[in-house]
């Protein structure tokens, strides 16, 4: 199925410019993966974009993602909400310094708690202490409806749009196999 898709290109230039949003360490952690581990980041990616069309990745082999998460200029960062996984982002040190929020969600559980905010406060704080001049991301409409406004409010600026065609399947195909994206 044909679906007409537009890419938000948003950045934040200034540390300045991030307008935090903080929750109680009671309400919830955030502390990086330290050990390469494609298991844990393999079932984020389908945890969180399972219900958001995230398909690239659901192919890939175990080599393909331990290559892909045992790099140096690779964090993973897990939120967790008593003990449970409630989110991630994966951030990337780019050439010239720029560091991109490569992935960024939470579990469906944890939808519309104020976490994303909280979270992407964090990432956006990791990316600056990581040496960035630039933190950077993409969302698209496929995304959560939440998403870019989220991304804006706290200090992200579009820098480019496009619009493209995507071939997808009716439905996403939730966090696993047969799940409902429902």
């Amino acid at each position: 199925m044909q679906f007409h898709v537009t890419v938000y290109y948003l950045e934040m230039t200034d540390p300045a410019a991030l307008r935090p949003r903080r929750l109680g360490p009671d309400e919830v952690e955030v502390r990086r993966a330290e050990v390469p581990l494609p298991e844990l980041n393999r079932f984020l990616y389908t945890g969180v974009g399972g219900d958001w069309y995230w398909l690239c990745r659901l192919t890939w082999s175990y080599e393909r993602w331990l290559a892909y998460v045992d790099r140096p200029e690779l964090e993973t960062w897990v939120a967790w909400v008593r003990g449970t996984p409630a989110g991630y982002f994966e951030l990337e040190m780019q050439p010239g310094r720029n560091v991109e929020i490569v992935y960024f969600g939470l579990l469906k559980r944890f939808i519309g708690r104020g976490l994303g905010g909280h979270l992407l406060t964090a990432a956006v704080e990791r990316g600056w202490e990581m040496g960035a001049a630039r933190v950077w991301l993409h969302t698209c409409t496929l995304d959560h409806p939440g998403a870019r406004a989220n991304y804006e409010a706290r200090g992200f600026r579009l820098y480019r749009q496009e619009e493209k065609i995507e071939e997808l399947p009716p439905r996403s195909p939730g966090p696993w196999p047969g799940a409902c994206a429902d």
